[in-house]
């Protein structure tokens, strides 16, 4: 089943026309990155996932964007649920001012939880899933910052995924960190899709390559290819992806 679809999305800031009629539909729990060039409208799409773009003003979106069937965009929802259930991590690790079991803690709280030993067993979980509970269950009241910035994105990691999400959005959460640091995130990817379906934009085509189940290429707005990754970086049915991912341009 589809855990995702967008059908006939356009999407303008002001007069910008930022994403021409995009189609496509996401399996459950699986891993699908966006691949192209800088200002393709990748992370435009990504945002539309959660509604970050709503907080920009002068946008406009016509189309639908499905989330289990339901049309996210629609007068109905509650933005802020739709946001606990799909998830986001930044280009650059962003935690909190506060220590890192609060960082994890924050989602649980803002949600209304407070039962003391469930939290504490949630954030424990979701550091042991984000790979980083051996490294800091010593320290869990230090604050974040002394992290470093590979053990921050994971946090950043773990704090979206300690309320559970059905949907996580990473916008090149790998593209400030050293390689040791960018594998454990791409081995992490792996491990959360599981349970998770996991939508990645990056710069790098040889990390889509290697962690993704399917791969859309944007160019200039238009989503230009769609399909299993192995097929887009092997025999892609379009000549611009092939320029693309043959490093004629981009």
């Amino acid at each position: 089943m589809n855990k995702i679809e967008a059908i006939n999305v356009d999407f303008h800031y002001g007069d910008f026309h930022a994403l021409k009629h995009v189609n496509i539909a996401i399996p459950n729990n699986e891993v699908v990155a966006f691949i192209g060039p800088s200002g393709c409208g990748k992370s435009t799409f990504l945002r539309l996932f959660n509604r970050m773009n709503d907080l920009i003003p002068g946008t406009r979106l016509t189309g639908e964007i499905r989330i289990d069937g339901k049309n996210i965009y629609d007068k109905s929802v509650d933005v802020d649920a739709l946001r606990k259930d799909v998830g986001m991590v930044f280009q650059r690790p962003n935690p909190f001012p506060k220590s890192i079991f609060e960082n994890v803690a924050y989602g649980l709280r803002v949600n209304g939880v407070k039962d003391r030993e469930f939290i504490c067993h949630r954030v424990e979980e979701a550091l042991k899933g984000a790979a980083l509970w051996n490294e800091v269950k010593h320290k869990l009241k230090e604050s974040a910052y002394a992290l470093s910035g590979g053990q921050q994105q994971r946090l950043c990691i773990a704090r979206a995924m300690a309320v559970e999400p059905s949907v996580l959005l990473m916008d090149e959460p790998a593209s400030a960190l050293d390689p040791i640091s960018t594998a454990k995130i791409e081995e992490l990817i792996c491990e959360l899709s599981q349970q998770t379906t996991i939508i990645i934009v990056t710069h790098s085509m040889q990390q889509a390559a290697r962690v993704s189940n399917k791969t859309a290429f944007f160019y200039l707005g238009e989503m230009v290819e769609y399909g299993d990754t192995k097929k887009i970086f092997t025999h892609p049915d379009k000549e611009a992806t092939q320029n693309y991912i043959t490093g004629r341009f981009g």
